[in-house]
């Protein structure tokens, strides 16, 4: 194991992207009022319609209920149900005064069945209220970047000053896609959660038709209010490229998304970096060689609409370590950052060659 890490950083001098966003929404004959689709790890967008008018975002509120929870409390944590935590309109994840449930089933009843129950619950368990819980909310928004958007509760229920944009709502997905934990529950069709005490096994289904309509489509959230209407934010993955494309006020967003998705993918282009690690070499205590050459496990594509952005590499590589070294041992990784700062995506380096111990070891 090693102790410390050098960070090395690289400047690639690549063509600025100054991208002219296509407004076809005419042509492509959208339902929603507002719509856009977004590069995820570079946040440029590929098409917009009305992308930053203020409107209502019914549940997918939840996704950044969810992210704020993952990021403040641990999934194994256990809280009581209370009987002002359930006492609210709307889905339901089916829980009652005196459950015992974990934070973990709780996300799931939240990004599934779109418990607004779930969502109190959650929230009062991470802050102590409903109040708190949205400050938490709101300065995590601002940290995202997402300055039309104003959190009021957790569940998305109809209330003055809680809206959000069709741009801001992308900004969030494209966020909380790359959280492991997030991914993995709201690209679920089903799953089953053990409620209260004694235990009862509830069956959870994933609102999200695109899961099962749209090749790659990997989540995230659903939602409804009377006020706002139908919204949909979605995530869909294909050869390495992640979009996010949020709808608000669509009656017809399953076709939407859709037709955003198809519209995207024949825009965006991919450009495969191979990272230069040959002037790279990591230190090896206790071996005749002295040091060890390195290389990338895969190659980093990056993303984008009209022109290659400029990005940014950082390289983490060990101090030293001990031999023996193995060809193909994890020795550190890479990252690539757009120009904005924003997260594309990580490679690991491995070692070239194999490299010995000496019989004494030791260390200068």
């Amino acid at each position: 194991m090693f102790k410390r890490f050098c960070v090395l950083l690289v400047a690639v001098a690549l063509l600025h992207s100054t991208l002219v966003v296509e407004s076809c929404a005419a042509d492509m004959q959208l339902s929603a009022h507002s719509a856009v689709v977004m590069i995820a790890a570079t946040g440029e967008v590929v098409f917009e319609k009305d992308a930053h008018t203020r409107r209502g975002m019914a549940s997918t509120t939840k996704i950044m209920t969810s992210i704020v929870a993952l990021e403040n409390v641990t999934l194994k944590d256990c809280v009581t149900v209370k009987a002002e935590h359930v006492a609210v309109e709307g889905t339901s994840m089916g829980l009652r005064a005196g459950d015992k449930v974990t934070v973990d089933d709780l996300l799931k009843g939240m990004l599934l069945a779109s418990g607004n129950d779930a969502a109190n619950v959650t929230a009062t368990f991470v802050s102590g209220s409903i109040e708190s819980f949205s400050l938490l909310m709101n300065s995590k928004a601002k940290e995202l970047g997402m300055n039309n958007t104003s959190f009021r509760n957790p569940s998305g229920l109809t209330e003055d000053g809680h809206y959000s944009t069709a741009y801001d709502m992308a900004l969030l997905g494209s966020y909380a896609i790359k959280n492991k934990v997030f991914r993995e529950i709201c690209s679920t069709l089903k799953t089953t959660v053990s409620i209260g005490e004694p235990i009862r096994e509830t069956t959870l289904y994933n609102h999200n038709k695109l899961l099962s309509k749209y090749d790659g489509a990997i989540g995230i959230k659903t939602g409804f209010t009377k006020a706002a209407g139908r919204c949909l934010v979605t995530a869909v993955e294909r050869d390495g490229v992640m979009l996010v494309a949020v709808t608000l006020n669509a009656y017809d967003d399953w076709n939407d998304h859709i037709k955003l998705y198809d519209y995207a993918f024949s825009k965006v282009q991919t450009v495969t970096e191979e990272i230069s690690l040959t002037d790279i070499s990591v230190p090896v205590c206790n071996s005749s060689e002295g040091v060890v050459r390195v290389s990338s496990l895969r190659p980093v594509i990056v993303p984008y609409v009209n022109k290659k952005p400029q990005y940014t590499v950082k390289i983490f590589v060990p101090h030293f370590v001990y031999a023996p070294v193995r060809k193909g041992d994890l020795l550190g990784w890479v990252e690539i950052y757009a120009q904005n700062g924003s997260f594309i995506s990580k490679e690991y380096i491995v070692s070239a060659e194999k490299i010995n111990p000496l019989q004494i070891s030791g260390c200068g």
